[in-house]
């Protein structure tokens, strides 16, 4: 097995608890579905959110799933100009057997156009 970086992020609608878990939430279960995580197989994740999105932490999604032995950190991307609004951005350090290339990314929403090479027009 290698320690792999698996990518994701996606935007909430608004800046309300409801709005961030229900992304983040969205997100989490698409990228566990699509390429098989298992949490015995995750040794963290990275959680961060833009400086708009303040009504909760979007790690609680995963709290949410029922993930509780996995280490979750989460942080505050740079307010830079002309970023994405509302964006959460997820990075999950994944043991797998897995070549990079059999990773599968994933980006909802108005995320897409931060690595459209990777969102196949979905």
């Amino acid at each position: 097995m290698m320690l792999r970086g698996l990518r994701g992020a996606t935007t909430a609608n608004e800046n309300t608890e409801e709005a961030i878990l229900g992304a983040t939430r969205e997100l989490l279960t698409t990228m566990i579905e699509t390429n098989g995580v298992r949490e015995n197989e995750v040794a963290s994740i990275l959680f961060s959110s833009t400086s708009d999105l303040t009504a909760a932490f979007p790690a609680r999604a995963a709290r949410d799933l029922g993930w509780e032995k996995v280490a979750f950190m989460g942080t505050q991307e740079l307010d830079v100009p002309h970023g994405l609004d509302r964006c959460i951005r997820v990075l999950i350090h994944w043991n797998t057997v897995k070549g990079i290339t059999g990773l599968q990314h994933i980006y909802l929403h108005g995320a897409k156009v931060l690595r459209p090479d990777w969102t196949d027009g979905k």
